[in-house]
């Protein structure tokens, strides 16, 4: 079993799941405005359940994992942030890869949370796992999360339908010590 890193940012802490964090977990994803584009239908609580269990599943069989989001002087939970390899039927495959993903409260959105999470998770990543893929899928109208994975310097590389959405699929370089995360602009021939 591997063990769970606690990594603290300026305003959050990213953490182990705790048993007890299911009640709030099951009540970020019965949130219609968070599901809007994960499945596009709020998660029933067995299926909550069978997502939570998942995450935290994944630390086991792969050393990586998604952490939950605590804001640091409350200790409320926020939401998630992480990776997972979770065998998607998509084309192309996006399995051995580091799949990226986060989710958030409402209450936590529009305030640069989803960044600092996932700059804090991909800083571990990329120390940790230096030589795997960053990927992510986002819905194509999820306009603020394209901008969270693109200041993180993923690039679209794929357009594809996934369970009857549109979306887009990113890939991530890890940046030189000292660059910035934006690599610059995508090929003409990608931006499709």
């Amino acid at each position: 079993m591997h063990s769970v890193p606690i990594i603290e940012t300026e305003r959050l802490v990213l953490r182990p799941y705790r048993r007890d964090d299911f009640t709030a977990y099951a009540a970020l994803f019965a949130d219609s405005e968070v599901t809007r584009f994960v499945g596009g239908v709020p998660y029933t609580r067995e299926q909550s359940w069978t997502r939570f269990l998942r995450q935290v599943g994944m630390w086991h069989y792969f050393g990586f994992g998604f952490f939950a989001i605590q804001d640091r002087a409350t200790g409320t939970f926020l939401g998630e942030a992480g990776f997972h390899d979770v065998h998607r039927l998509i084309t192309p495959s996006l399995e051995g890869t580091m799949e990226t993903g986060w989710a958030l409260s409402p209450k936590a959105h529009g305030q640069g949370l989803a960044t600092e999470a996932v700059t804090a998770a991909l800083e571990w990543a990329d120390r940790q796992f230096p030589k795997l893929r960053k990927t992510c899928i986002i819905d194509v109208g999820n306009n603020a999360s394209i901008r969270v994975a693109e200041k993180h310097g993923f690039k679209e590389f794929w357009r594809t339908s996934y369970h009857g959405t549109h979306v887009i699929m990113f890939e991530r370089q890890r940046p030189l010590a000292g660059a910035t995360a934006h690599l610059g602009q995508m090929p003409a021939n990608l931006a499709t």
